[in-house]
């Protein structure tokens, strides 16, 4: 038994064709729509059944998640958003130029999520400068659950058309 070769076919960067890469887009979505600016999302719901004690916990959540999302994007928002940038071109052109398919499977997850930061600094920006409590916070944090689990499935969608063109034309080419 060969062990690199059951190491190389079980990690196999052909990413598209690897059902671990499925998996872990689905996780990547679904984690993504579940915590809603680091509020699990069941939080915010227990929260309109129940109000009282749930509504401060949501209510100190976010009080405290926001600082931490503001804090960071304030101190080094404009390092980060540079780094990011850079990551992100890196994979575009290693996939898309250069025909790196590990690399065009990590953008195709990154840029979606990268979007999703984006629309999560202005959401927090929004919550601070309005001072939303109760009613208005619980519908701000489920429009925005709503805007990110849209953008997942046009992602996975993108995703699984990109990669079954991919292993489309792998299967059709002289080997």
């Amino acid at each position: 038994m060969d062990w690199t070769k059951l190491i190389f076919d079980l990690i196999d960067l052909r990413s598209f064709s690897n059902l671990w890469y499925w998996i872990a887009l689905a996780v990547t979505w679904s984690s993504a729509s579940h915590w809603v600016l680091g509020i699990p999302y069941d939080m915010v719901l227990r929260a309109r059944r129940t109000g009282g004690q749930a509504e401060a916990d949501l209510e100190d959540m976010a009080r405290i998640n926001i600082g931490r999302i503001l804090y960071i994007e304030r101190e080094a928002g404009v390092i980060l958003l540079a780094m990011t940038a850079f990551a992100l071109t890196s994979l575009a052109l290693l996939g898309f130029v250069y025909r790196v398919e590990f690399c065009q499977a990590v953008f195709l997850i990154a840029l979606p999520l990268f979007l999703v930061g984006l629309m999560s600094v202005a959401t927090a920006r929004k919550i601070e400068a309005d001072g939303d409590k109760g009613e208005a916070l619980r519908r701000r944090l489920a429009l925005h659950r709503i805007t990110v689990q849209v953008i997942g499935m046009i992602s996975i969608f993108v995703t699984a058309f990109w990669g079954m063109l991919q292993n489309f034309n792998i299967s059709i080419l002289p080997g």
